[in-house]
C-alpha cells in the first residue's frame, strides 16, 4: 500500500498564522502538524509516501523530510498547482500510486491514542473497494455523516445533514483499491470548482464497494484546520504525553516497525536529546518504553 499526505491548502481559517507557512508545518505542541498523519501512515506499515502541497510550500517538506531513507522510507513530492480538491489528489499521484491500494491522510487530522496506533497495525486492506473511518460525535451535523449496516457496509453518505442518520462523522483517512484515479479523473467539479473526495466515496458506494471502519470513542481526533481546533489539539497532545506518556514519535514508530536499527534510532535522538522528545527517544533506546 502507498500512502498521500495531502497539504496543499491555502490554510485561511488560520490567517494571519499562514500567510507564509504551509498549515501542515505549523506547530501541534512540540512537533509539526505533519508528523501526526505521517505517524497515522508508518502505522500502517506503509514505508512509500508522497506529499502532495502548492509549489511554494513543497520545498519546506522536502527540507523536512528529504528522501526518508533516515525514517527507513521512501518520500516523493509533488506539486497541485490549484486547488482542485481532495480528490485530485489521485490524479496528481495516479503514477505514485500504480498498481498498489493507497491510503490517503489529510495533513490537518490529528488522531490522539495508543489504541488507535494498534488498531492501525491490525488493518487490513479488502481485495477491492474502499474503507473510510467513522468516528463518534455528539452532534454530527457539521460533518460528513456515514450511515452503515450491521456488516459495515456504508449505506448512505451525507454531507452536513440536518437529520443525521447517524452519529459518526467521516474524519480525513480513507483507504482506496487503484481505481481511485481513474474514478477521480471522471469526477465532475462541484459546485466549489472541486474535486469532492465525497464523491469518489459515493461512486464505491454504488458499486456496493465501500465499508467503514469504526473507530473507539477513547481516541481523540481533531481537525486542526482552524485557530481554536489547534489549540485544542496541541493542549490535548500535550495532557497525552503528560498523563499517558504516549507520543507516538515518527522515529520511534520507524524503530518498531523495524524500519530502522536500534544504531539508526541512536543516530536521529542526538540532535533532539535536549528535548522531552528527545528524552522519550532515549527510554525507547534504554528499554524503557514498552513495545506496543
Amino acid at each position: 500500500m502507498k500512502g498521500i499526505i495531502l497539504a496543499a491548502g491555502k490554510g485561511t481559517r488560520l490567517y494571519p498564522a499562514t500567510k507564509a507557512i504551509s498549515k501542515p508545518m505549523l506547530p501541534v505542541y512540540d512537533r509539526p502538524m505533519v508528523y501526526y498523519p505521517m505517524a497515522t501512515l508508518m502505522s500502517l506499515g506503509i514505508r512509500e509516501i508522497m506529499i502532495i502541497s502548492s509549489a511554494a510550500d513543497i520545498g519546506g517538506y522536502n527540507r523536512l523530510f528529504g528522501d526518508g531513507s533516515h525514517l527507513g522510507l521512501e518520500m516523493s513530492y509533488a506539486v497541485q498547482n490549484r486547488l482542485r480538491g481532495i480528490a485530485d489528489a489521485f490524479i496528481i499521484a495516479r503514477g505514485f500510486i500504480g498498481n498498489d491500494d493507497v491510503c490517503l491522510a489529510l495533513g490537518d487530522n490529528i488522531f490522539l491514542g495508543k489504541d488507535f496506533y494498534n488498531m492501525l497495525s491490525e488493518f487490513r486492506m479488502p481485495e477491492e473497494g474502499a474503507v473510510v473511518f467513522g468516528y463518534p460525535v455528539e452532534d454530527p451535523r457539521a460533518f460528513g455523516v456515514v450511515e452503515f449496516d450491521e456488516n459495515f457496509n456504508v449505506l448512505s453518505l451525507e454531507e452536513k445533514p440536518e437529520h443525521p442518520k447517524s452519529n459518526y462523522i467521516v474524519p480525513g483517512l480513507y483507504f482506496y483499491d487503484n481505481a481511485v484515479s481513474d474514478i477521480a479523473a471522471n469526477l465532475i467539479p462541484s459546485a466549489r470548482g472541486g474535486l469532492e473526495i465525497t464523491d469518489v466515496n459515493k461512486v464505491y458506494l454504488e458499486r456496493q464497494q465501500l465499508k467503514v471502519n469504526l473507530i473507539d470513542d477513547s481516541i481523540e481526533w481533531f481537525d486542526a484546520g482552524s485557530a481554536q481546533g489547534l489549540l485544542v489539539a496541541a493542549n490535548a497532545a500535550e495532557r497525552f504525553e503528560r498523563e499517558k506518556g504516549e507520543l507516538n514519535c515518527i522515529e520511534e514508530i520507524a524503530y518498531r516497525k523495524g524500519f530502522v536499527t536500534k544504531d539508526q534510532l541512536e543516530k536521529l535522538m542526538q540532535p533532539l536529546k535536549k528535548t522531552k522528545y528527545g528524552k522519550h527517544l532515549q527510554a525507547v533506546l534504554n528499554g524503557g518504553v514498552p513495545m506496543k
